[in-house]
């Protein structure tokens, strides 16, 4: 295929929020980077699917900053190189986000032309028949086309949209005839049964030309927004950060939307084979392998008398007696219970809580967050004090800062800690423990080859995760 086309720029999204699958998914750690179908996340799979050096240049990563940090480690721990992780200020839908891709590629004049946008949370089958499509796709795209990927549909689904293939393309594939909106149920019988229409896998391949003429001819408001925010974008470590007063001016609407649907030059590429955007509970219980009785069980479960139902637990022995078609879900600080079958709900209810200010919190961050340097977990809290896990990675330390409001104490319970507090550096070994006092200037380093863990005791008059002046930071953050 190189000889033929080139090498193909893999641009992969990877700033969604995944709130369908909630109470797991959350805004600072959506299901692109949880491990719901394998060993690995589903942006690492994605990053695996286009890994061949032979037909694919290194990945252009678009994501927000709040990721930065996630893309980078889970590509790290994929050796995989990338070629750009760009920084969306603002969430603009995937016009913008692939349309900046496009001309990122192009501001840098990368001499591969074809680009293959595709999304990090999707599960897929990679094998022959996926690498086949996408050979055929780059053929299409060469001839000047905008190719989507359509899936064979499996059932009605009523949460996909729908494409109505054409006439064939020498080239291979077909033009797009139609596109459909996501159908009620009676539609989508009728469109299954007529065995001419597609799911819509939200994946693209195209020239990157031809797809710089089609936004500056379909939707100059986003190219006018988009290309000055590539144009003044700033270095930021390994990453580039989008310009936000020109990035924020682009309308938020999808490439479907912008582009696809009006263009003259849409293509389908029907692709044979598994997949799933994994959009809802239901949809990782049908991708998942279920027992003789239909369900999956994931963590601590026991289940008895039950039937076409998942239950997930992260935390905690789940057991479930006499129920057909439920989902479970157990997170460290919430459970989700509910039909299966109408696990599409799940997105609706996450808007609620959001709108409660005691219950947003849980729709936005885990008692477990992560952090570049490791992480930690929220055990106790109480009034003027808290208690977390810390756990650092071997050759990892957080940033020099200081605290206004709290002071703290550190446990070691297991691992080497190298403390430094103003003027003074010690080392602490498993139950030593070290007084940080309010207002002093400390780090927090771990130089051994295994995991520190330790207890951390806050007290003082607020404890707030802002109440941190970082002085010195590896990772950009002072």
């Amino acid at each position: 295929m190189s000889g033929e086309v080139g090498r193909i720029v893999p641009v992969i999204m990877a700033g969604g929020k995944g709130t369908r699958l909630w109470p797991i998914s959350r805004s600072s750690r959506p299901k692109q980077f949880l491990n719901l179908a394998g060993s690995d996340s589903l942006f690492q799979q994605t990053l695996k699917r286009v890994s061949d050096s032979d037909k694919f240049a290194a990945p252009v990563i678009i994501t927000n900053a709040e990721y930065r940090f996630l893309v980078a480690e889970q590509a790290q721990e994929m050796g995989m190189e990338l070629g750009a992780i760009l920084l969306e200020p603002i969430a603009r839908n995937t016009s913008a986000a692939i349309l900046a891709a496009t001309k990122y590629l192009d501001h840098i004049e990368s001499e591969d032309k074809l680009i293959y946008a595709l999304a990090s949370d999707h599960r897929i089958i990679d094998g022959e028949n996926y690498h086949a499509a996408v050979e055929e796709a780059a053929k299409v795209a060469a001839a000047g086309y905008l190719v989507t990927f359509g899936i064979k549909p499996t059932e009605p689904a009523t949460g996909y949209g729908y494409i109505e293939q054409g006439e064939a393309l020498s080239e291979g594939g077909h033009k797009v005839a139609k596109f459909v909106e996501k159908p009620d149920l009676a539609t989508a019988e009728q469109l299954v049964a007529g065995g001419q229409h597609f799911w819509n896998s939200g994946s693209f391949l195209f020239d990157r030309d031809v797809m710089i003429a089609e936004f500056e001819a379909l939707a100059p408001e986003v190219a006018a927004a988009v290309g000055p925010a590539v144009e003044n974008a700033d270095k930021d470590l390994d990453f580039v950060r989008l310009n936000e007063a020109h990035f924020a001016k682009a309308p938020d609407i999808s490439i479907d939307y912008a582009i696809f649907e009006k263009t003259k030059k849409a293509a389908v590429v029907p692709a044979a084979i598994e997949w799933s955007d994994l959009g809802s509970w239901d949809a990782v219980w049908k991708a998942s392998d279920q027992d003789s009785e239909g369900n999956v069980a994931v963590g601590d479960v026991m289940l008895s008398k039950t039937k076409n139902s998942l239950v997930y637990s992260e935390v905690g022995q789940v057991t479930v007696n006499g129920l057909d078609d439920v989902a479970v879900i157990v997170s460290e600080d919430a459970v989700f219970v509910g039909a299966l079958s109408d696990a599409q709900e799940v997105g609706k209810l996450v808007k609620v809580l959001r709108s409660d200010a005691r219950t947003a919190p849980l729709t936005e961050t885990h008692r477990t967050c992560y952090r570049p340097w490791g992480g930690y977990s929220s055990l106790v809290v109480g009034n003027r004090f808290q208690v977390k896990r810390l756990f650092v990675k071997p050759g990892k330390k957080l940033s020099l800062q200081k605290h206004h409001h709290r002071s703290e104490h550190w446990v070691v319970v297991s691992g080497t800690a190298e403390v430094t507090i103003d003027d003074s550096v010690q080392t602490l070994s498993e139950n030593q423990s070290v007084y940080i006092p309010l207002g002093a200037v400390h780090r927090l380093e771990n130089k051994g080859k295994i995991l520190l863990e330790l207890v951390e005791v806050q007290t003082g008059s607020y404890l707030g995760e802002d109440d941190i002046v970082r002085l010195e930071d590896e990772f950009g953050r002072a």
